[in-house]
């Protein structure tokens, strides 16, 4: 663990030094201690951020009608047990030795990516926002010329060891909200790991359905495929317990994908999302507010009910 540069060692930042250092700890340990206390940190969370508890809550209670109360109550602590594992394995994935990480990939389709490649197209890798995306990125970087988008980071001490770990791992990084530089990189037949999965209610959003709710949702799947002439590959990502290994899945590039109607095309890109979140669904970011400040008339489905008087 390098040192910081010196104006990163002001005092104020020294509490967040002390935490990155432990986290350090953390990613030398062996793989069953590092998801032992990720599973630990993620029941903490469970109890201590209430707030966070009944959004996820909420969410599987809107997206998974069919589970009785018992089944929902243990999928959402199996949940955020998930989302404690995926905490840990963000400085996993900063510095973990690559002797620990070998073996723990299993990766298919990739030969999907390469034929599109091979013919001079851009590709944009469509996924979601799962638990163990910054592990999988790690582990999926060396095999494949693949672009990340970015948000930059306020605190600068965060954003020095995001961006650090950017610029080891990833050829090129965009900040996400560079729809030219996307492009640019997409008519050069680079690929573009994309998951526009989250709330969105600015230019070029909808309201389109998510697992039979409308959910404000950004179109740039469709916009940034016309535009660019790239395929559209869906990229699934799960994390295997049982064997301490990371499942990365590309599918073949989707066919008559854009059409004319973006608002259809982000339908489309719905459902195939939900597939694969349900075929791990603890492991789905289910404490973001997927469903959040949506026009009237309809519901705010996180309101909490007021106590009787």
């Amino acid at each position: 663990m390098r040192l910081p540069p010196s104006h990163l060692r002001h005092p104020r930042h020294w509490p967040l030094w002390f935490l990155i250092a432990g986290l350090w700890v953390v990613a030398q340990l062996p793989y069953r201690a590092q998801m032992a206390i990720g599973r630990g940190l993620g029941l903490l969370a469970f109890y201590s951020i209430k707030s966070r508890r009944h959004v996820a809550d909420r969410n599987l209670e809107l997206c998974f009608p069919d589970l009785s109360a018992a089944d929902r109550a243990a999928l959402l602590r199996a949940h955020f047990a998930s989302l404690g594992m995926g905490i840990i394995e963000v400085p996993m994935s900063w510095w973990a030795p690559a002797r620990r990480l070998n073996g723990r990939l299993k990766l298919e389709g990739l030969e999907h990516l390469h034929a599109v490649q091979q013919q001079g197209q851009g590709a944009i890798l469509l996924s979601g926002h799962f638990t163990s995306i910054d592990i999988c990125g790690r582990l999926f970087a060396p095999h494949a010329d693949v672009d990340i988008l970015f948000r930059p980071q306020d605190n600068p001490v965060i954003e020095h060891y995001l961006g650090g770990h950017r610029k080891r791992r990833f050829r090129h990084a965009i900040e996400r909200h560079d729809i030219r530089g996307m492009v640019r990189a997409l008519r050069q037949g680079r690929a573009i790991w994309y998951a526009p999965d989250q709330n969105y209610r600015g230019n070029n959003s909808a309201l389109v359905p998510f697992f039979g709710h409308l959910a404000p949702t950004h179109t740039g799947t469709a916009r940034l495929a016309r535009l660019s002439g790239a395929a559209v590959l869906p990229f699934y990502m799960e994390r295997c317990l049982e064997t301490g290994t990371y499942l990365i899945r590309i599918e073949p590039p989707l066919k008559d994908f854009p059409s004319q109607d973006p608002v259809a095309d982000t339908d489309r890109q719905n459902r195939i999302l939900e597939a694969q979140i349900r075929h791990c669904p603890a492991q789905y970011l289910w404490v973001h507010e997927r469903f959040k400040k949506r026009p009237a008339p309809l519901p705010d489905v996180y309101a909490r009910e007021l106590p009787p008087a």
